[in-house]
């Protein structure tokens, strides 16, 4: 089978490629992604493609499945942006699926395309998938999985898999994730362990998450196998406030999920950080996931558990660790992170 991953180099992507040049079942594979790597990888040749304005078609013809994982987060000032890549790309991407003839197409939702939902259990693949109303990230995620709906009628000799993941963490992603969500005023000493004095202690901020190797190998079993529809794909336990100030030795301090909105709103609109204040809705409202249809219909199960897959990231965060990847590459930002302030903070690097 020769398979086309778009959005290659990123974390996921990156452990993805390596999943695959693993599987026998996989001949080659086409690794599609905005700016060129030199990561080398069995199996795996790369092409350039924005999938908001490149032909696609002639990338995806003779592939057996196509993997859709590209996605923007940044400028997130700039709502047109994100939406010209993550809606107007996404619907490029499936049209030239279509087009080229490919049987099987596995999507990266996200648990941020879920409605509010709650916290105390957990929701199965049926839950609504509406998004959280002041995420840029959830509306997105939501639209796309309604016009996933629309393709699904309109394409109906192609299979579709969903996958809906909690937060994805490795240590080799950390300089694409400090970059994304913390920015370059961020010390990396901080991410070891004992160095943050307190956190916020808000109840409703509950999330799930797994490894970026666990969550690659349930991307692999959806290519290889028959599956169709949605996966939710989390690892144990549930990362909750106690939970997080136990791994990093910290003290808990109540606070109300207004006041750290306010404080992520305000450090945003004064460029400390890249991240809008939708990011704590979206952390605040999604539901808990119940992943007993992955493991029954994919017979995936994660290898690490969700405190692993932080402190794996964590160390990566403290060691500067990453890939030579345009999105993962601590060199991407250039010199003591210049690149990134000159650009300004939440921009593409």
């Amino acid at each position: 089978m020769r398979v086309v991953v778009v959005g290659a180099t990123g974390n996921v992507g990156t452990s993805l490629l390596d999943a695959l040049a693993r599987e026998p079942a996989v001949e080659s594979v086409l690794g599609v992604a905005r700016r060129a790597p030199t990561l080398e990888v069995p199996k795996v040749e790369w092409a350039q493609a924005d999938i908001a304005e490149d032909d696609l078609v002639p990338l995806f013809r003779g592939a057996g499945a196509v993997v859709h994982l590209a996605w923007a987060i940044q400028p997130s000032r700039n709502l047109n942006a994100l939406w010209r890549v993550n809606v107007h790309g996404s619907t490029r991407l499936l049209r030239a699926v279509a087009e080229a003839g490919v049987g099987s197409l596995v999507y990266a939702s996200s648990v941020g395309a879920y409605s509010p939902g709650p916290k105390d259990r957990r929701v199965d693949e049926s839950w609504p998938t509406n998004g959280v109303e002041t995420s840029f990230y959830a509306r997105h995620k939501a639209e796309v999985e309604r016009r996933l709906d629309r393709f699904e009628r309109e394409a109906p000799n192609v299979r579709v898999v969903r996958l809906r993941p909690g937060l994805i963490f490795k240590r080799e992603a950390a300089a694409g994730i400090r970059r994304l969500f913390a920015g370059p005023l961020f010390p990396s000493p901080l991410a070891r362990p004992g160095a943050i004095p307190f956190l916020p202690g808000v109840p409703r901020l509950r999330f799930q998450a797994v490894h970026s190797h666990d969550a690659a190998d349930a991307y692999r079993l959806a290519i290889v196998g028959d599956a169709r529809g949605p996966f939710n794909v989390a690892a144990e336990p549930v990362l909750d406030p106690p939970k997080l100030a136990e791994l990093l030795g910290a003290r808990l301090v109540p606070m109300s999920p207004r006041a750290l909105r306010t404080l992520a709103g305000t450090s945003w609109r004064l460029h400390l950080q890249p991240s809008p204040p939708g990011w704590v809705d979206l952390g605040l409202n999604v539901p808990l996931l119940d992943t007993t249809r992955a493991r029954d219909q994919l017979g995936w199960t994660p290898a690490r558990g969700a405190d692993e897959a932080l402190l794996d990231l964590l160390e990566g965060l403290r060691e500067g660790d990453g890939l030579p990847t345009p999105p993962l590459s601590p060199a991407t930002s250039g010199p003591l992170r210049i690149r990134e302030l000159l650009t300004g903070v939440g921009h593409r690097t």
